[in-house]
């Protein structure tokens, strides 16, 4: 399933147009990533749990040449699934 393929599904389950459709995900997107930006976790209670995990700089390899390359620190998102998500899949 891609992003075109929920807004249709949210369409047809709320009655909503696709546009309508299209602005609620989009919206419900944004106010994830704009949670996770500022730092805080966005916990779904049934389905799962949004968080960001500081990565500590290493060093790497480069695949082709083998020279050594610095790879920065940086922030990763993570997902972790609820019970809810886990025993509707199982």
């Amino acid at each position: 399933m891609n992003k075109n393929d929920l807004v249709a599904v949210v369409a047809d389950k709320t009655g909503l147009s696709k546009a309508d459709a299209t602005k609620s995900v989009d919206c419900v997107f944004d106010a994830i990533t704009d949670s996770l930006k500022s730092g805080e976790e966005v916990r779904l209670v049934g389905f799962g749990t949004f968080n960001v995990t500081k990565r500590a700089a290493s060093e790497g390899r480069n695949p082709r040449t083998g020279e050594r390359i610095q790879i920065p620190a940086s922030n990763q998102p993570k997902f972790k699934a609820g019970k809810g998500l886990k025993d509707a899949v199982n």
